[in-house]
């Protein structure tokens, strides 16, 4: 039986009972909390140090925003409308407003306003309404209306909820339309902002094909931003006028999320963006940023699972500080602040050719006429369009993503012999580190191990143990050593990995009234009574919000919560094999549930684990990450920092699977185990036990089936360590 956990130990007594080449640990009321706050320093450290040294480029942003499908090409602007609702939305003297459409990708189309001037335009203007705006509002209010501008105001996802849902299986969710379009298109390599930069685009495009004209895009809020970036992108554009977004880009992490740009800080703030604008006129409005609290309150009967995240308006002074920024990296007049004291002449003098400029100060009348019949109508069906459009589009992506992974890496691999396969992947596992991962520095400070006697059982003594890995991090974990244990004997270990929200002892306790106890069963001690050394390390996935903050802050540095948690494993085998009683090149993962999850991404990339089981994870992943057909999908839970940038185009389960080949590797599966069902856990598996077989070592994969639900089954599994670690 166990003893309850002792009380903290005086000092003289801690002296005595710490492993051997460890300091006294002292304890700590919450290991998990402390270990979470020094990874967010380290973060907050990255974010900052990111400024030095970017390299922004066209490509760079592209790449970064998702931009890989062809625009179809575009010759003319499509009416919408009908008998009911026609496309001719009002008429003046001088100008038509029509609803109109264009082409971008296969299926997806970008909607808006187009204000025809009647007489020959002496300008165009793609003029990008906030989220949250309706194109008809701008289109009532233009003050370019009457000046001779060919304008087209497009319309964007919005902000609201009601078709962020799955009508087939009942999921209602206050999950705003921009989320539900990122919760989809991320793991894809696909983004909401790079979608609708790609909207407007294709307007360009088709400007582009008409008699050449100054083209400005101008935009507010989230328009503002698409405005910035295809202003940045695309060298069409003659100018841009940005409303209520430039400002220092280091704090995005506490943005909506679907303003999480993978790797964006490294390359680009907001005055690097700029930078790519100049030498074309450019104007920043520090007026109009939207008021964006949080995601929508979920009613009733809706889920309440929308990631956190705030749009406040930045001080003059930091906006002022990012403006000196771009003008430093690209020297000249090209950069304009406008504030509350600068008017319409100046700014519009700025954009445009003079004679332009000149022309359209004197005709500009101040608003469109504002009888009822003479403003346009909002049109109430499009949002639903724009959402489900872009949502069957991504869920295409499913199939064609799945192409592209056979094509990049299946049919790349060389399967004639294991040396030649192992030396192929070698480079493969380099990618997955530093591109989809994100990799860090190796660990470089001293190990500095510190211990203490927690309790022990008839058959184990139980230390809890920390070692240093960076400034402000650390890894920490409960060791189990057998008593039967002989001085100078070296066994296998086996590191035991909990899941969402546990922590080490979750997977040792007995205690059958604790709730965490359940899903584990003991699996560490039962290890460890069985004569296996074995180590539940903490991995940092525990404290909801806190902890999912820290993959915002280190998702636009080109990392994720793995870039961190794979550096303290380096540590944790750093440790593990210069310990006397252990067995170097015999050190094993076990995880369940998120441990899982880490028993697919971390023995991936680190080779000293001999061997890995994944228990309660396992799954064609990418799909349980995008679909929306899929009860049990990410799409409508609330882990919102679940999805990996890319992962769709480059390495699913199968693929992870492929880069711990030829090392051996096991499936624990639950039939009744929620995350997943049964058929697609064996579509995927089916990929890798070919692989094995190809590799003539199909003995060294298998996958278990057991009645159970979300749990450590602990029957197969244990006699796979048994045979592959050769412990009898």
């Amino acid at each position: 039986m166990i003893r309850p956990l002792l009380p903290l130990l005086i000092a003289s007594s801690l002296q005595a009972q710490v492993l051997p080449g460890t300091q006294p640990l002292e304890p700590n009321a919450d290991f998990s909390a402390t270990m979470v706050a020094g990874i967010d320093k380290i973060a907050l450290r990255l974010i900052e140090k990111s400024k030095e040294g970017r390299k922004p480029t066209r490509e760079k942003l592209r790449a970064a925003l998702g931009m890989v499908d062809a625009r179809l090409p575009i010759t003319a602007l499509e009416l919408v409308g009908d008998t009911s609702a026609p496309a001719l939305l009002a008429e003046t003297a001088t100008a038509r407003i029509l609803r109109v459409r264009w082409p971008v990708f296969e299926g997806v189309h970008g909607e808006g306003i187009l204000i025809q001037p009647k007489d020959k335009p002496v300008a165009r203007v793609i003029y990008i309404p906030d989220a949250d705006t309706d194109p008809e509002k701008l289109a009532n209010d233009a003050m370019l209306a009457y000046s001779g501008c060919e304008i087209v105001i497009p319309a964007l996802i919005s902000r609201g909820s009601e078709f962020s849902t799955n009508g087939k299986f009942g999921v209602k969710t206050n999950i705003p339309h921009r989320e539900w379009i990122y919760r989809q298109s991320y793991e894809l390599g696909r983004h909401i902002i790079g979608y609708e930069v790609q909207k407007m685009l294709s307007l360009v495009d088709y400007f582009s094909a008409q008699p050449k004209l100054p083209l400005l895009v101008a935009g507010l809020g989230e328009g503002g931003l698409l405005a910035m970036y295809s202003g940045a992108i695309d060298e069409r554009i003659s100018s841009v006028y940005v409303w209520g977004c430039f400002e220092p880009r280091e704090g995005v992490w506490a943005e909506p999320i679907y303003r999480n740009v993978f790797g964006l800080l490294r390359d680009f703030g907001d005055a690097e963006v700029a930078s790519l604008i100049a030498p074309r006129p450019m104007v920043v409005q520090n007026l109009g940023f939207p008021n964006v609290q949080g995601p929508p309150e979920a009613k009733q009967g809706e889920r309440n699972i929308a990631a956190p995240g705030k749009i406040t308006k930045p001080g003059l002074a930091a906006v002022q500080a990012e403006v000196a920024r771009a003008k430093a990296l690209a020297p000249g007049d090209w950069l304009m602040l406008a504030t509350e004291e600068h008017g319409l002449k100046e700014v519009v003098t700025h954009l445009l050719p003079k004679e332009i400029a000149e022309q359209l100060v004197k005709t500009i009348e101040p608003v469109m006429p504002q009888k009822n019949e003479q403003r346009a109508r909002v049109d109430s069906t499009r949002q639903k369009r724009l959402v489900r459009e872009l949502e069957n589009f991504t869920q295409r992506l499913l199939v064609s993503t799945e192409l592209e992974r056979k094509a990049q890496f299946w049919d790349k691999l060389p399967l004639k012999s294991v040396a030649d396969f192992e030396k192929h992947t070698a480079a493969e596992r380099e990618r997955f580190w530093n591109e989809v991962i994100g990799r860090l520095p190796d660990p470089n400070l001293p190990v500095n191990a510190k211990s203490r006697f927690v309790r022990e059982t008839d058959k184990v003594s139980i230390y809890e143990v920390t070692m240093d890995v960076w400034d402000d991090v650390f890894a920490w974990g409960w060791l189990c050593l057998p008593k039967d244990l002989k001085p100078g004997e070296k066994r296998p270990v086996v590191v035991c990995q909990h899941g969402l929200e546990g922590i080490p002892e979750d997977t040792i306790t007995t205690d059958e009234t604790q709730k965490a106890y359940a899903p584990y069963k003991a699996f560490t001690l039962r290890l460890a009574e069985q004569g296996f050394i074995t180590f539940a390390p903490h991995n940092p996935y525990r404290g909801k919000d806190a902890f999912r903050t820290l993959q915002r802050k280190l998702n636009p540095l080109g990392l994720t919560l793995y870039s961190v948690i794979n550096g303290q494993h380096q540590r944790i085998l750093e440790w593990l094999k210069a310990q006397p009683f252990t067995q170097p090149g015999k050190i094993a993962f076990y995880g369940l549930s998120y441990g899982g999850k880490s028993a697919m991404r971390t023995p991936a990339v680190l080779t000293d684990y001999c061997l890995s089981i994944c228990s309660g994870d396992f799954n064609e992943w990418v799909r349980k990450c995008v679909s929306t057909d899929m009860p049990m999908s990410y799409i409508h839970t609330h882990e919102y920092e679940i999805w990996e940038w890319n992962m769709g185009r480059t390495f699913n389960y199968a693929e992870m699977a492929a880069l711990i080949a030829p090392r051996p590797f096991m499936v624990e599966r639950g039939h009744n185990d929620g995350v997943g069902v049964d058929e697609w856990v064996n579509y995927e598996f089916a990929k890798v036990r070919r692989l094995y077989n190809k590799l003539l070592i199909g003995e060294r994969t298998t996958i278990e089936h057991f009645d159970g639900p979300h749990t450590i089954h602990g029957v197969g599994t244990f006699e796979f360590l048994k045979e592959k670690l050769e412990w009898k």
